[in-house]
């Protein structure tokens, strides 16, 4: 059976330790559930973005923590 698991990486990819203890999914569904709870305290941790796994394979990433604050840099820049 296989386990659904986040890597949480700072801006630049390097993995770093999350500041809410990290779970083992059964299915995606249930990792995007806790992800969506948990996202800001990862953020406010120093967690960046996140990638979401499939045991070793990597379904998508990396995807922003902040993005609020992304959004309002990029109008900035425009």
């Amino acid at each position: 059976m296989a386990a659904w698991t986040w890597r949480f990486e700072k801006a630049d990819g390097t993995q770093v330790e999350p500041a809410v203890p990290p779970e083992e999914f059964p299915t995606q569904g249930d990792a995007e559930s806790w992800i969506g709870e948990n996202w800001k305290a990862l953020a406010e941790g120093g967690a960046d973005q996140v990638r979401l796994l499939e045991d070793t394979t990597e379904i998508y990433g990396p995807m922003s923590l902040h993005a609020e604050s992304e959004a309002d840099a990029e109008a900035e820049e425009a």
